[in-house]
This record gives structure tokens, sequence and C-alpha cells, in this order.
């Protein structure tokens, strides 16, 4: 059963991962699809450039020329450099170089800027309208990436960086969480044994002490019974606290007869918690179903006493009903009903946590103990069929 767990577990991490990784690998394509448009358009820009630069030479039209470069270049978000024939920078803009200063020293880094825009795009040649005249080549345009796009490179790393803190941060805080809930489970399981071997060993010691005050034969024939039957209770503690975590055995049996002896037991009990619980047993038919009897008990009891303890009227009913679930299915359900003070709305959901509980005394581990046994050790279900404040509750087993 847990190596069952943790294998589910390992393969819901395995999925995450992967869909992570394939989320990743999206965000990279699209991002990189807009990047290279956004370079697609900065280059046509250009393009457009160099042919109106031409036209202007040919034209010999200087105050063309000025106007193209006062309105396409100096407008454009990207970084721009032109140069002559022999690629020496003429003019430039969007670079860290003032446009204006034509020092060596100025000249010198451009030139850098100006190697490593050839490095990542080829320049665009300013083409002479007239070949014949001259060479073919005026001059080139180089370019690099506007800081637009330079953010978008970046990016997807900024956004994976990102999730992955987030989800370092959420694994660290559930780990957390868990193990707190571990621990508390862990304490909470030692708290309810203690409590399950607490009862039959102080009947036992009491049953010995009057042995010692009274050991006379009929006292004894009066005493053993009573003793065997908490040492039985002590032997079925054992069993199931040893089934706990391991695969369950179950058996085909009837189920009427293990829930009139849980019954029987807690009519014994009812009296000496000063409350006046009448307990109905209302089985229609005989229903021969799967389950391990030890841990089935258990999931009664639990419920039964959750029952009592709801109840704060005078005159306390549970009634423990038995059924099939419909003609069609060969599940059956078992119904414990009460008329004790019901469940709020917003305890509905939590009632089966680890840990929740109303009542001021208790570690909030009975219901949601049952119904993993219920659940994952008899494949049937637990639930809240119904439940109405101050009227009382239903809940229902399907197995």
């Amino acid at each position: 059963m847990q190596g069952g767990l943790y294998r589910i577990s390992d393969r819901f991490k395995t999925l995450v991962f992967f869909l992570g990784i394939v989320l990743i690998v999206i965000l990279m394509f699209y991002t990189q699809s807009i990047v290279q448009k956004l370079r697609d358009q900065s280059r046509n820009i250009l393009e457009f450039y160099a042919n109106l630069n031409s036209k202007a030479i040919a034209e010999d039209n200087i105050e063309y020329l000025n106007f193209i470069f006062e309105q396409v270049i100096k407008k454009t978000n990207f970084p721009v450099i032109n140069t002559d024939k022999d690629k020496n920078p003429s003019y430039w803009e969007g670079i860290e170089v003032d446009p204006t200063d034509r020092s060596p020293e100025a000249i010198r880094k451009v030139r850098d800027i100006l190697a490593k825009m050839e490095k990542d795009f080829d320049p665009i040649p300013i083409k002479n309208p007239f070949p014949h005249r001259g060479d073919p080549i005026l001059g080139y345009l180089y370019y690099g990436d506007s800081n637009l796009i330079t953010q978008l490179i970046w990016l997807p790393y900024v956004e994976i960086g990102a999730a992955g803190l987030f989800i370092l941060i959420f694994f660290l805080g559930f780990s957390s969480i868990k193990k707190s809930e571990q621990q508390f489970i862990w304490v909470g399981m030692a708290k309810e044994t203690a409590h399950q071997l607490g009862t039959p060993l102080s009947s036992l010691m009491g049953w010995t002490e009057l042995m010692k005050s009274d050991f006379s034969k009929e006292n004894f024939r009066n005493i053993l019974p009573e003793m065997e039957n908490d040492i039985k209770r002590l032997y079925k503690v054992a069993a199931r606290f040893s089934q706990i975590g391991s695969k369950a055995e179950l058996k085909k049996q009837n189920i009427a007869p293990i829930l009139s002896e849980v019954v029987k037991y807690f009519k014994r009990r009812v009296p000496q918690m000063g409350k006046k619980v009448d307990i109905i047993e209302n089985y229609n038919e005989s229903h021969n179903v799967p389950i391990n009897k030890d841990l089935f008990e258990w999931v009664i009891e639990n419920l039964i006493k959750n029952s009592l303890d709801a109840i704060t009227k005078e005159k306390g009913i549970i009634e423990i009903s038995t059924g099939k679930l419909d003609e069609k299915s060969s599940k059956i359900y078992i119904d414990i009903r009460d008329n004790g003070k019901g469940i709020y709305l917003q305890d509905r959901r939590r009632i089966f946590r680890p840990g929740f509980s109303t009542k001021k005394r208790g570690w909030g581990l009975g219901l949601n103990l049952s119904k993993r046994i219920v659940e994952e050790y008899h494949h049937g279900k637990l639930l809240i069929k119904e439940t109405r404040i101050g009227e009382g509750t239903c809940m229902r087993i399907v197995i």
C-alpha cells in the first residue's frame, strides 16, 4: 500500500517535471518567433532606407537624403551604424557614443560596436544606382537588437527563474507542512494506541484488585469472563494496529453479526458515559461482503463514538441500517444516523482531514483513519449522506 502511494507520487512528480519542460520549450519557441519577427521588421526598415538612400544619391538630392536620415534613422528604436564602402563609420544612432563626437576614441568605440553587430547580423549594402559610373557599393548599414528585443530574449529566462523560485518555495513549504502533518499523525497514532490499550488494561487492573480483595470461587467465576473479554479486546487492538500500512486480507462474510457485536459492546458502555442513548439495529437482510473484520469493526466503532459525542439531547438515538445500494449494483450501504448536533457547512469538507476535530479533546484522526480503511483497504466510500444543524447526521459506508 505504502509503496504504491510512493510510486504514484513519483509518477506525479515526473509528469509535473515533464509538463514543466514542455511549457518552457513552448515559451522559448514562442518568444523566439516574436524576436525573429521584430528583427525582420528592423531589417525591412533599413532595407527601405538603403533603397531611398540610393534613390537620393541618384537624384543628387541632399535635402531628401537628410530628410530620410532625420525621419527614418533617428526615429528607429534599434542601433544603426552607417559606413562607407571601406566600412569606416560615417554616422550612427542608438549606440552609447555621441553621434556628434568624431574623436579618434569615439571612432574606435564605434568600430568595436560595429564588429559585434557584424557577428550577429549581415550588414545591408547601400548600392550605387549607377554601378557603371563607379563602385557598385557606396556603403553599408549595420544594426543590432533594440532594447525591446533584448528584453524579450531574456524574458523566458527571467520567467523560468521566477517560476523555479516560486516552485522551490512552494515545495519547501509543502514539504514542511507534510512533515509537520506526518509528525502530528505519528503522535496522534501513538495517543490513539495508548487510548485503545488503556481501556482494557485499566479494566484488567480493576479486576485484579477485586480478586485480591476477595479471592472466592464465586467472585472468580464472575470476574473471569470479563477478564477474558478485556484480553480479547487487547488482542483485537494489537491486530488492528499491526495491519495499518500493510495489505489487508479481505474475507467474504455476513456484515450483520459484525455490526451487532460492535453495538453490543457500546450498549454495555453507554450507561457508564452518563447518557441515555438507544442504539437501534435495522438490518433488512443478510449481506455477504469482502471485509477485514478487525479493521472494519474499528470504522464502525469510530462512527458510533462520533455519534455519541455529537448527542447532547436528553434522549439520544443512533440507528444503524443496511441495504442494497440499488438493484443493479452488488454494493451495499451501511448508514449510521444520530440525532446529534449536526455538522456545520464550513466543517463538512474538513471533517476527514487528519488533525481536524470539533471536540475539545481528541486528535482528529478517527474519521480520517476510518475513511482510509474504507476507501484504501476495502475500495469503498465513506461520506456524509446528510446532516442538519440541531437535528443530526447520517454517515454512509458504501462497500
